[in-house]
């Protein structure tokens, strides 16, 4: 998926809804910051969103432009209509958020994640595909590994857990040194 991508899904969210503001999470929420990131972050063709002030009509989203849907045949990519506790955040994340306002999404607004709580999310998740994720992240250089492991207080999760997320990163930093991958002084 790529950013033209995420504006025709919000663009059509508001088309199925007739809502005005959309929260994107899940990995496609990079395209709010990083327009046109590697390919390494555009591989997937699902886009987690909801309306921001009617969560209920996420399941209009999933029945019109969801896997499996017109929409997803015709175009290659689709919606999956979710809430807000589909992605475990840090606080402070909805003061970050990025937002999508263009011609393409028919002036109807996309926010997405901040890089760092992206990322964040996804280490939380930590499944393969998310570890992958997250590391991409550290090497092109779009997340810190101090900046990650600062913002694991901000986690709402228990202190045992926080714990285990700072070492999954610092082994994440090492397993990329590891392989040749050089930080500046102030990333590791």
């Amino acid at each position: 998926m790529n950013r033209e991508n995420l504006e025709h899904i919000i663009r059509a969210a508001a088309d199925i809804t007739n809502e005005y503001e959309f929260v994107v999470v899940g990995s496609q929420s990079i395209l709010g910051p990083i327009p046109n990131p590697p390919a390494i972050f555009t591989m997937s063709a699902e886009a987690d969103i909801y309306p921001l002030n009617a969560i209920d009509k996420a399941d209009a989203i999933d029945a019109a432009i969801g896997e499996g849907s017109r929409f997803h045949e015709t175009y290659g990519y689709y919606a999956q209509g979710v809430g807000p506790e589909t992605a475990c955040l840090p606080a402070g994340w909805q003061s970050r958020l990025q937002r999508i306002q263009t011609p393409g999404t028919n002036g109807r607004v996309g926010y997405c994640l901040d890089v760092v709580d992206l990322f964040m999310a996804k280490a939380v998740a930590d499944r393969d595909k998310d570890r992958v994720f997250c590391m991409a992240l550290i090497q092109h250089g779009y997340v810190s590994p101090l900046t990650a492991i600062a913002r694991v207080e901000d986690m709402p999760i228990e202190r045992a857990a926080q714990g285990r997320l700072r070492a999954r990163i610092k082994r994440w930093t090492k397993a990329l040194r590891d392989h040749g991958h050089a930080f500046a002084p102030d990333e590791a």
